[in-house]
């Protein structure tokens, strides 16, 4: 009976008049209503319709006005309802607008009064990004965060992670004064002229190494060096507390990429590199100490058959500057790997590797500590790199200071939830 009801509300059924045509209705047997609706008597003993007054509905506060039905007069002059066609059998419109537009309100409602703030402190931002140029426009910054295979043994970040660091800041800083060109940090007069960049010494200072989920901030300027080199100074902090972890300085000189010969720094490239470089001091102080060449009577670590991978190239065909450091750590001392960690290190590039290269990776112990102070004492290592007929590729110097765990108890912890 619902059912019949919401049906008939939509598509009126009009029954179909007396096949016989021959009785007319006659007057007091019924009457007709306004509308077309017929009542009967109530004598006949049969149900009587009452129209109930209705006010006019509304959508949105705005009345809707319902238009007149019309009225069809028949041959004999009794009204009947209009002819049923595809139009009038169509339902009520504004009142499904009506109900959709009270949906989409109160879902919008529902989607407004949702709290989408992240629930807990450490539910960082993604705090990647190219990063930007701050300063004035001489320096760039960018921030990084850890990832858990960028840790090692001791939990935290490994020295090649900080070195990457560096790598990454440099590169996006040239990309972001609108200096690159197709090389490898080149600027468009460099790539005229066969023209890249190469890193002659660098010296990295590590005050603390950061850890899984920590967000660190490096900020990376140029300056002059000299003639015809340029400086490069990293500063890597805590972007929470600004705490300084790590400060590197770096000499960089330009090579012809096809006679593989240094090259003086024609006044085009100057022109374009000179309005970036800051009035600055080195972050880090230069050492000024001879690197000591080991050799096979003084080295006491000694590993052989090293050969780059092809992952090892970088787009000029020569090892990434960062892959020395690995080589010269593999023959470090475990003893030493284990009971400290790197502090400090310096590195003297000597000659450019490429992909067919076998070498060889020597350490000397210069500083041994007193006896079983050893875990308590600073210790200095010299390396070398070189090829198998001799020739020098790397000279280096590190120094290695007691690992937390070994000097005061502490163990590097992973962050809280991590698991």
């Amino acid at each position: 009976m619902v059912a019949t009801a919401v049906t008939s509300a939509f598509f009126p059924v009009i029954s179909s008049p007396d096949s016989s045509g021959s009785k007319k209705k006659q007057p007091g047997n019924g009457s007709i209503k306004p509308g077309g609706i017929m009542s009967k008597p109530s004598s006949s003993g049969s149900l009587q319709v009452k129209a109930n007054a209705q006010a006019p509905p509304k959508v949105n506060g705005t009345k809707v006005v319902t238009p007149p039905v019309e009225v069809f007069k028949n041959e004999d002059g009794v009204s009947s309802p209009p002819p049923r066609t595809f139009i009038n059998q169509l339902p009520d419109w504004s009142m499904l607008l009506a109900a959709i537009t009270t949906v989409f309100l109160a879902a919008e409602k529902q989607w407004m009064m949702l709290d989408w703030k992240p629930k807990r402190s450490d539910m960082l931002v993604d705090p990647f990004g190219i990063g930007r140029i701050v300063q004035d426009g001489l320096a760039f910054r960018q921030n990084f965060s850890i990832r858990s295979y960028e840790i090692g043994a001791d939990r935290t970040a490994s020295i090649e992670t900080v070195m990457n660091h560096l790598q990454e800041t440099a590169l996006n800083h040239v990309r972001s004064a609108g200096m690159l060109g197709d090389g490898f940090g080149s600027t468009p007069e460099m790539c005229k002229k066969n023209l890249i960049w190469v890193v002659t010494r660098m010296q990295v200072v590590v005050d603390r190494y950061p850890t899984w989920g920590d967000v660190v901030q490096v900020d990376t300027w140029v300056s002059a060096s000299g003639k015809n080199c340029m400086r490069r100074d990293w500063v890597i902090r805590d972007s929470k507390t600004g705490e300084i972890l790590t400060r590197a300085s770096s000499n960089w000189v330009m090579m012809n990429k096809v006679t593989r010969r240094l090259s003086k720094i024609p006044e085009e490239v100057r022109g374009e590199i000179e309005p970036y470089f800051m009035n600055s001091e080195p972050v880090v102080a230069e050492d000024s100490r001879k690197l000591v060449k080991p050799d096979d009577s003084s080295a006491e670590y000694v590993r052989k058959g090293l050969t780059p991978r092809w992952s090892d190239l970088d787009v000029n065909q020569h090892v990434n500057n960062v892959k020395y450091i690995g080589w010269i750590l593999e023959s470090a001392p475990l003893s030493i790997l284990e009971s400290h960690e790197l502090s400090s290190v310096t590195l003297e590039y000597r000659r450019e590797c490429g992909r067919d290269s076998v070498l060889q990776s020597l350490t000397a112990v210069s500083d041994h500590g007193d006896g079983n102070s050893v875990n308590l004492s600073e210790i200095e290592c010299q390396h070398l790199l070189r090829l198998e007929d001799g020739s020098e590729v790397l000279r280096g110097r590190t120094q290695w200071r007691p690992k937390k765990s070994q000097s005061s108890g502490d163990v590097a912890q992973i962050p809280p939830e991590s698991a």
